[in-house]
Formats: C-alpha cells, structure tokens, sequence
C-alpha cells in the first residue's frame, strides 16, 4: 500500500473505541447531512442532543435549526459558496428565522451559544462543559478516556481551526503509517476556516492514535466521517495562531460533575473562549 512499508516481526493490534451514543450521533449524522450555511456548531449541538436522547415538542427529533435559534447563530446574507470544501455548495433551506450578518465572515455560532443551546433545549436534561484546555495529546487523550468511560451517552464537540488537520481523505496506507509507525505525511487540510466537529472515536496502534470525527459535509472523509493524528488534532484545537477553540463536552446531567472533576486533574480549564464570532445581540 501507497504511503506504508510493511512491519518485520508478529503481529501488532490496533484498538477501537467508540463514545457511548456514537452509534446513535452517526445514524443522525448521516440524516442531517449536510449542515445548513453558517451553522457547523448548530448542526454538531444537536446530533449531541439526539445522540443523549433529547426529543423536540412533540417527540420530534432535535434539528440545527433548534440549536442555531437558542444558541443565537448568526447567518450570513449572502451565500459564501467559495469558502465551502471542494464538492459543497451549500444550503441555505432554513426551517427557522435566524439572525443574519451582513460582515460573513463573522457568522456562525459562539462556543458560549452553544453551551446555552444545549442546556435549553435539552431543559437541562444535558449540561454543555467547555474546555478551553491546554490542548495536547495527553489532554485530549485524557478528556477521550473520561467520556468514553461513561455509561450514558455523550459526545465531544471540537471547535477547531481545519489548517491544521490532515486532508479528510488520507489513504489506508498513510492511516496505518500513522498507527503503526508513528508517520506523519498525510495529505495537506481541505480547506481553512474555524470549524465545529464531533469527536466520535479513536483508533490507537503501537506507535500513534486517530480520531473519528463527524464532520459536516459529506464531501469530507466517508460521507462526512475523517481520521485526524492525535497531535494534528491537539493543534487544531489550540488554535495559536487564530481565534481561541476548545471541546465542549456535551453529557447528561447525572454526569456533569464526573466529568468536571476529571477534567479538572487533567489540568484542563473550564472556560468559554472567543470564536470570532460575535453574539447575535452584539452584531445587531
């Protein structure tokens, strides 16, 4: 295989884990698919609350249109199709009225609204933990292990910054490089903007681990689901060089302050960060 030089020696294993409920977040993941314009933190809050069980009025299953309205998303006027991945054109069949911006690119949704969102649409059913880090591969191993370890569902929401993830679309080759051998050299990121992306698994081999991420276009990866080096993704979501990200992590009530303790030994702070983009209010 392209990219991978065969091991001398037995037999070496990869391990799987999936997070409670991811096969609960995929299947909506590929309903939802693609996310409207301007709201990857809106599409990713709520496949979160449909992966955690919570139903709109009338049993209906939550939508992005739920999570932008109360997370105060802002859209912007005009289509911006050329800062969509190659393949994508965008969507813009709101179900709702949502605020708009005229400046585009400041739209999109704040990691505080989407905290919000989750507590009030959920009815406080789900709490919304934002971890604003430091963000290493020892941190994001840590805070992975802490939620995989729960018996509910829940769920990870990066907010990153994609120039500096690997290309969605990395061969088998340069995947088992990574695991096996430690290789870095997969393909250069698809695009670069500040994203919003769920963390649903992760792969770990003798020498590296990759992460699943959910991602919201389905010209990304497999139908909109990629592989990311632990260290391209710890990077992502420090985000030095851009605005602030981090990881909300989305959990059941009966949860949260497992998961606060447990985030506060891995000496990860739990704060809001600046996105870049304004509150709803704000940009009025």
């Amino acid at each position: 295989m392209e990219g991978f030089s065969r091991p001398t020696g037995g037999a070496r294993t990869i391990d799987v884990t999936l997070l409670p409920g991811a096969d609960a977040l995929l299947l909506a993941h590929a309903r939802e698919l693609p996310q409207r314009d301007d709201l990857c933190g809106a599409f990713c809050g709520a496949l979160a609350l449909v992966a955690a069980g919570v139903r709109g009025r009338e049993g209906r299953e939550i939508d992005q249109d739920d999570v932008a309205l109360a997370a105060g998303s802002l859209v912007s006027s005009e289509p911006q199709p050329e800062i969509l991945p190659a393949g994508e054109h965008g969507r813009r069949d709101y179900r709702l009225d949502l605020p708009r911006i005229d400046d585009g690119a400041r739209s999109g949704t704040t990691a505080q609204g989407v905290v919000a969102a989750i507590g009030s649409v959920s009815d406080g059913a789900a709490e919304a933990i934002p971890l604003a880090g430091p963000w290493t591969v020892g941190t994001l191993a840590g805070a992975f292990a802490l939620v995989a370890a729960l018996e509910r569902p829940a769920a990870l929401l990066a907010n990153l910054h994609t120039r500096y993830l690997w290309g969605s679309h990395a061969s088998l080759g340069e995947l088992l490089g990574h695991l096996l051998e430690g290789a870095d050299d997969g393909p250069p990121p698809d695009w670069e903007v500040g994203h919003f992306v769920c963390v649903v698994g992760r792969a770990t081999g003798p020498a590296g681990a990759l992460y699943a991420l959910a991602d919201t276009y389905r010209a990304l990866g497999a139908d909109g689901v990629h592989m990311q080096p632990a260290a391209r993704l710890a990077a992502a979501l420090e985000r030095r060089e851009d605005p602030a990200g981090g990881v909300i992590a989305v959990v059941l009530r009966e949860d949260a302050e497992h998961v606060r303790a447990g985030a506060r030994e891995l000496g990860l702070r739990e704060a809001l960060w600046d996105n870049g983009t304004p509150a709803a209010e704000r940009a009025a």
